[in-house]
């Protein structure tokens, strides 16, 4: 609290007292205050309006039950979320996460996050996320199909493409996608192609869309490193994680010369000094939907599995954190920091806890937060929204250059606002207060709704 501005200290402190327990949403709330303190200086008028008060608290949070029955004939009941946050810039964006470990409080920090994430992109879409404490992992097709399709009769009631557009996240790929969409679309009787992000090519989505976090991750990093006169040439790299963000953030990584020597999953990481096997990786994870640990076996001796552990003992120039929230603790960033990184840029969402991001900024190590470094993947999903508002389909060196567009417009307003609120080179700061800006300005605009 000390290090709020005045101003700053009841909001937060109403923000704990009316959100109990929602340890996430705290931390990404004070995250986000904390940088706000030259603006609260600069700009009076967000204070006078009560703009943050109203900015920390949904427009709207859903809570709904999910029954469903497993192939044995049981019938099973999750809980699904819908926390639509903010709309100031345009509808509600924000992915599905299907994971025993969702509830309210990590539905908000996503969502509280997402509002800024989605404005620095400079597309007109707010901020929201969903899921449920469903666990897709073991699950059969109808299993997942029959889940998704209850989720679906009762969100769809709260989401179309001028309302909410929901997208995936963990747990929610291209299967989970499709399913929802096809009950969305039996329940509607429209085909209305822009509710839903994250389709098949063939029936609404973008090229690129696959990719688009890894690739975006690994472009903010490349802008960075262009910045101080340098690149991804010969930089080894260690990227956390084996989901869709990490594989392609490890491809990307390779085709601008980098190498990415380890991978991991919550069973241990490998460590592969030939370079992670991107198509290898990808058939393990993807297809068998298997462990890391099967990687090592079918690479043999060339390759080491280490169960348990961290991945960030690695040494590596770059480190890519890839896989969940807080995964990245103050232990690892001394262990990265004494291994000599250069760059840290969070490709999850909130991966590196508050100590560790201040011990690496401390030591001197660019760090770029996941709401400006990951936008990749819901800018492309903006851009999908586009390709179906227009009845077009783009190819993929069309939509992947747009997403390097916006990449790089990203990487320079973190750095222009940084400047101007006198912090300069502070990306966590730029990416704050210019995603917050944007939003409060709209606000004020918008009146007091």
């Amino acid at each position: 609290m000390e290090t709020l501005h005045a101003a700053l200290q009841p909001v937060y402190a109403d923000v704990l007292r009316r959100n109990q327990g929602e340890t996430e949403f705290h931390q990404a709330v004070f995250e986000v205050l904390s940088c706000l303190s030259p603006v609260v200086e600069k700009r009076p008028e967000y204070v006078d309006a009560s703009i943050i008060e109203r900015i920390c608290e949904p427009e709207r949070q859903i809570i709904f039950r999910v029954p469903w029955v497993d192939d044995s004939g049981e019938v099973q009941i999750n809980r699904g979320f819908r926390v639509e946050f903010n709309s100031a810039l345009g509808p509600y964006k924000g992915g599905l996460r299907f994971h025993p470990s969702v509830y309210l409080g990590i539905v908000k920090f996503l969502g509280f996050e997402q509002i800024f994430k989605n404005a620095l992109t400079g597309m007109p879409i707010g901020g929201g996320k969903g899921g449920s404490d469903f666990d897709p992992k073991g699950r059969s097709d109808g299993e997942v199909m029959r889940f998704c399709q209850s989720f679906m009769t009762e969100l769809y009631r709260h989401i179309g493409e001028y309302t909410d557009v929901p997208a995936g996240d963990i747990g929610v790929g291209g299967r989970e996608i499709g399913y929802l969409f096809g009950q969305y679309k039996r329940i509607t009787n429209r085909y209305e192609a822009g509710v839903l992000t994250g389709k098949g090519i063939t029936w609404g989505g973008s090229h690129a869309r696959t990719e688009a976090t890894g690739y975006g991750t690994v472009f903010f990093v490349n802008e960075m490193l262009a910045a101080r006169g340098d690149s991804f040439d010969g930089k080894r790299v260690v990227v956390s994680g084996s989901g869709n963000v990490a594989i392609y953030a490890t491809e990307k990584v390779h085709q601008l010369g980098g190498t990415v020597v380890a991978a991991s999953d919550s069973s241990g990481y490998v460590v592969d000094e030939a370079g992670v096997d991107v198509g290898l990786l990808r058939e393990i994870k993807e297809v068998r939907r298997g462990r890391i640990s099967e990687y090592a076996d079918i690479k043999g001796s060339a390759v080491s599995f280490v169960s348990g552990g961290s991945i960030w003992d690695v040494p590596c120039s770059v480190a890519l954190p890839c896989a969940t929230e807080n995964e990245l603790p103050v232990d690892a960033a001394k262990a990265l920091v004494g291994n000599g990184v250069q760059v840290v840029a969070e490709g999850a969402n909130m991966p590196t806890t508050p100590d560790a991001v201040d011990l690496l900024t401390e030591a001197g190590v660019l760090f770029a937060p996941g709401k400006a470094a990951n936008a990749g993947g819901v800018a492309t999903s903006a851009l999908e929204m586009q390709q179906n508002a227009s009845r077009d389909s783009w190819t993929f060196e069309h939509t992947e250059q747009r997403l390097a567009e916006i990449m790089a417009g990203i990487h320079e307003r973190c750095v222009m606002t940084a400047e101007e609120y006198g912090v300069p080179g502070d990306y966590v700061a730029g990416a704050n207060i210019s995603g917050f800006t944007q939003v409060a300005d709209a606000m004020l605009a918008l009146g007091v709704v």
